[in-house]
């Protein structure tokens, strides 16, 4: 733009250290820097998603208690605007900063320990939440179990590893407003931290997306925003910003890494009558979304199984480590490693098929979940878990499932198996969030409708979501796809959509959409000339978690997903090659059928890279490979070759067009099922993700496999 200038910041340079002084006079005098922002320059200190426990600067003379210490080296400590990217840098390294170093603690168990260094002063033991399922009575639960499964499962970081890096634009737009243009995921949330942390009234703010480079999570939480919005309106002109790779794994969130303690109890007949797991994670230095994804694996740790007995505690904990929140499945991929590992075990003790097993215990229609309440209408568990096993190793033989028989490799070094898994997520806000999405529809021509201009905030991070919001619009008011346009994901022309997260967006914005199109239709009925509808949809309310029992209704709806594997283990090298996966999924009603198979192979790359490759090294809070040189992510030579999408249509009650969401169902079951597949050609159970070379030949050394 004209007249625009450049951002850089100044990160912490200490994993937990009080911020004493920062010395910004060399950056200041170097020419061509326009001005350094600290801690002094914002009007109101804080941020946060969920809860505002972060400030947007670190250091002396915030507004906020504790904004002078910096937790992680995430934290910023200041920002520099110069008239060109290259000064910005150079002024950057010229702030002098003083710290007064605080212990820091790594271990997310450690952190919960007594004497533990403190991170936030009103969070004793560094325990952020604490979740409860006690659902019917353990003792009685292991007395009738005839075979007992006990492990436990560890999963690490994950890099988003979106296409685009964190970048924007700030200025002030002709009516006075400070205007971001940034990637994100909900753009009224964006205004809202934003002019929090200004102290502006919201219509002085104005948030746009542009097309997005993915977000997978990623995106959901701060980054650029607020500092950004801060520079454009201190100093009046545009300011532009644009990580680097190594700035973007370095300084946004990533996926949890949790700890679940597991044990299990079946009956001889197979019915599962006992669960109880103790489930921990990293929240990182911050909240970020650590108290909705620790809800949800919460849930998610005891599979999509009835059981009658189930007591579960679930923490999330402070430490030094980078900030972790929402990554694509929201901690269901961890606790669903732990529950279908478990499950895959029982079948084994209990010498039974594993898709036997689970059919034998899978939700139905009214079945009564972990936190004592039935299911929504729509459950198609049952069907799902039929679907995979029938396109890909399964059969049916007199009323009884049997896996086909699997011909090895003539090289004996390698190996093939086949595993299995399934899993279950809801679609929308849990928990007594509130869930809502707003559409307006014009209508315009005179006799017949010429035009449709559909408003809807809601992100498209490159699931093609406008697309399908189009066409959701072109059916409901009767007019071919291109008689639509989209005017989307700006503050200043758009209601809330709410989040493009939680596979909600497509089952979100349908219902506004069908909503507003309904009125529009009257209003043109009406000969009024645009015709216009203007609808809020909101869905069956969801409640909070009982403090002591963890009842609940926590989800208006729910998607069912199941996998099957083949992979092929290298016992001399350890390396895991995936050769086939089948990934079924009840999508309710495929409203795009290119864009759901899309979503399943780009899933699959995605819960691959998680469960095979994936490594994200940190020691003592410090990223040591923030590069995707060094941070290994799938290329299109380690998708396995072939991905069969199995495209289920059992349409959700409440769903518009029937449609459930779809985002998150197939990464999943992805990690239990390699595992499984990984035990079958070996006999070695690996635990704990990701399945690297090295992990998987110290696991066989361990066994007497492979050596030589």
């Amino acid at each position: 733009m004209p007249g625009q200038s450049w951002m850089k910041v100044r990160f912490s340079d200490r994993a937990h250290a009080r911020v004493l002084d920062v010395d910004t006079s060399q950056a200041e005098a170097l020419p061509g820097v326009i001005g350094v922002l600290t801690s002094r320059d914002v009007p109101v200190n804080e941020y946060g998603l969920v809860m505002k426990d972060q400030p947007v600067l670190c250091g002396p003379g915030g507004d906020k208690r504790g904004t002078d210490v910096v937790r992680c080296y995430m934290d910023m400590i200041a920002i520099v605007v110069a008239e060109t990217e290259a000064i910005a840098e150079k002024a950057v390294g010229l702030i002098d900063v003083i710290y007064e170093d605080l212990p820091g603690v790594f271990d997310m168990e450690a952190a919960m320990a007594d004497g533990a260094p403190q991170l936030h002063p009103d969070t004793p033991n560094n325990i952020l939440c604490h979740y409860r399922i006690r659902k019917g009575d353990m003792d009685v639960a292991w007395a009738k179990a005839d075979v007992v499964v006990e492990d436990v499962y560890e999963t690490t970081w994950q890099e988003h590893a979106f296409l685009q890096p964190e970048a924007g634009l700030s200025y002030i737009d002709d009516e006075g407003r400070v205007t971001v243009v940034v990637a994100g995921q909900w753009t009224h949330e964006d205004q809202e931290q934003i002019y929090h942390a200004l102290n502006l009234p919201q219509e002085q703010v104005r948030v746009i997306y542009p097309a997005i480079g993915g977000a997978f999570g990623g995106r959901e939480d701060m980054s650029v925003q607020v500092v950004l919005a801060l520079a454009a309106h201190t100093f009046k002109r545009p300011v532009k910003v644009q990580w680097s790779r190594s700035e973007s794994i370095l300084h946004h969130h990533k996926r949890h890494p949790i700890k679940v303690y597991a044990k299990w109890g079946a009956t001889k007949e197979g019915t599962v009558v006992a669960v109880e797991s103790r489930v921990i994670g990293d929240a990182g230095a911050y909240n970020y979304t650590t108290t909705k994804v620790m809800g949800n694996a919460n849930m998610m740790a005891s599979g999509p199984y009835i059981v009658e007995n189930i007591h579960i505690d679930t923490y999330g904990v402070y430490t030094n480590n980078i900030p972790c929140g929402a990554f694509r499945g929201f901690g269901a991929p961890q606790a669903l490693l732990a529950a279908e590992g478990q499950m895959n075990k029982l079948a084994l003790a209990l010498d039974m098929d594993p898709v036997e097993l689970r059919q034998k215990n899978a939700f139905r229609e009214g079945s009564i979940t972990s936190v004592g309440t039935p299911l929504p209408k729509g459950v198609s568990m049952p069907e799902v878990i039929e679907a995979c096993a029938r396109e890909s190793y399964w059969q049916q033989q007199n009323g009884q499932w049997r896996r086909d028989a699997l011909e090895q490799p003539a090289n004996p070094a390698k190996r093939r198996g086949i595993g299995f898994a399934a899993g279950y997520k809801n679609v929308g806000y849990s928990f007594g969030f509130p869930e809502h999405s707003h559409a307006l529809i014009e209508l315009y021509g005179k006799a017949k409708i010429e035009e449709v201009v559909l408003h809807a905030a809601g992100a498209d991070v490159g699931q093609g979501a406008h697309t399908v919001m189009m066409q959701m619009a072109a059916d409901a008011v009767g007019v071919p796809f291109e008689k639509v346009r989209i005017i989307a994901s700006d503050t200043a022309y758009t209601g809330s959509s709410g989040s493009a997260s939680a596979s909600r967006l497509t089952f979100m914005s349908g219902n506004a959409i069908r909503g507003a199109a309904e009125l529009a239709l009257e209003r043109w009925k009406a000969e009024e000339r645009p015709a216009i509808g203007d609808y809020t949809y909101r869905p069956p309310k969801t409640t909070p978690y009982d403090p002591m029992t963890g009842r609940s209704e926590p989800n208006f709806a729910y998607g069912y997903t199941a996998q099957a594997v083949e992979v092929e283990v290298d016992i001399e090298t350890g390396i895991v090659r995936l050769l086939n996966v089948v990934s079924a999924n009840d999508v309710g009603r495929a409203i795009n059928p290119q864009l759901v198979q899309g979503q399943i192979e780009g899933a699959v790359a995605q819960a691959a890279g998680y469960a095979l490759m994936e490594y994200l090294v940190s020691e003592e809070g410090v990223i040591r490979n923030p590069y995707l040189s060094t941070y290994l992510i799938p290329t299109a030579q380690d998708m396995p070759p072939q991905v069969k999408s199995v495209i289920l249509e059992y349409a959700d009650p409440i769903g518009p067009w029937g449609a459930r969401g779809m985002g998150e169902m197939p990464l999943l079951p992805l990690t239990p099922a390699i595992a499984a597949a990984i035990y079958d050609a070996t006999g070695v159970w690996m635990n704990s993700q990701p399945f690297t070379p090295d992990k998987v030949v110290a696991k066989l050394r361990e066994h007497g496999i492979g050596v030589i």
